[in-house]
């Protein structure tokens, strides 16, 4: 069952910024097809997924979507894809739903599940 907050944020971007939506529609089906039994709510205007933990979220800016690791900088990055300098924090900014594919993002985010 869609939380209601996930099913509201998702209808104010399709009005809003529809490239966009169509860009977090595909992130959240690659996420879902790693994670099946994923659960998903709204915080801080994104989507955080977790499993047994939070595991990532999923932010949409007019330009891109960006998914976040929490604990990212405990990432492989042997594609070097990952952005941010912070603490712990890494990132991906996808353009397009062919960077879904081109920056290994299903990879990714297995990696941050198994270790989350």
């Amino acid at each position: 069952m869609t939380d209601v907050n996930v099913s509201r944020l998702l209808q104010e971007l399709q009005i809003t910024n529809p490239e966009r939506y169509e860009l977090v529609q595909a992130v959240r089906q690659a996420i879902y097809s790693v994670v099946l039994d994923a659960s998903e709510r709204v915080m801080y205007d994104g989507f955080m997924f977790s499993g047994e933990a939070q595991f990532c979220g999923v932010f949409a800016y007019r330009e891109h979507v960006s998914v976040e690791f929490g604990r990212g900088c405990y990432l492989d990055d042997s594609h070097c894809v990952l952005e941010g300098g912070g603490k712990l924090r890494r990132h991906i900014n996808l353009f397009s739903a062919a960077d879904i594919t081109a920056k290994f993002l299903e990879q990714y985010v297995d990696a941050v599940y198994r270790n989350s």
